[in-house]
């Protein structure tokens, strides 16, 4: 059996578990509420102070999709209690960022500016003119905006200029060797 779907879910207090038909399954908490629907296959529980997840059989299909509800709907419960962040350095000469208003505007070396706007579910942060911080209770959207801010100037291996996660270490490259004599 899927040592992660047979893991039990901890409902910590203040959110709350719906499950509805078809396995639509609404998570609400104080970061806001998220909602989902989930494969018919899978039994989602709700029993006091945890929930858990159970497979009807031992089918392969059943088996990998065991283990991925049980952690999605585990994301949804920490996303609306702590929520999830993204930290975005960026390197450059005269690459910097701000935000206005909702937008986030970015010098990236480029002849133009680069501006994105929030979209619903995340907010973002610029608490320097070298630093992004992108914070959300969805892990899907936070992780697929983050991935789009970077995508603007991702970065290189010769200087280390653009924007990387905090986390991320850019493996450098020497450069050109001199002239040979």
């Amino acid at each position: 059996m899927s040592r992660i779907g047979r893991a039990p879910i901890a409902i910590p207090a203040g959110v709350e578990i719906k499950v509805e038909d078809n396995n639509v399954v609404t998570v609400k908490g104080p970061k806001g509420t998220l909602t989902q629907k989930f494969n018919p296959n899978m039994a989602i529980a709700v029993e006091g102070a945890e929930a858990r997840v159970t497979r009807p059989n031992d089918a392969k299909e059943n088996r990998a999709l065991h283990g991925l509800t049980r952690t999605l709907l585990n994301n949804m419960v920490v996303g609306v209690t702590e929520g999830y962040k993204k930290e975005l350095d960026v390197n450059g000469v005269g690459y910097r960022v701000a935000k206005e208003g909702n937008k986030l505007v970015m010098n990236l070396g480029y002849s133009h500016q680069v501006t994105m706007e929030e979209i619903e579910g995340i907010t973002i942060e610029v608490p320097g003119p070298n630093k992004i911080i992108i914070n959300g209770c969805d892990k899907q959207i936070v992780g697929q905006f983050a991935a789009e801010v970077r995508e603007k100037r991702p970065p290189e291996p010769y200087k280390g200029k653009g924007i990387k996660y905090v986390d991320e270490v850019i493996r450098r490259k020497a450069g050109k060797t001199g002239a040979k004599k």
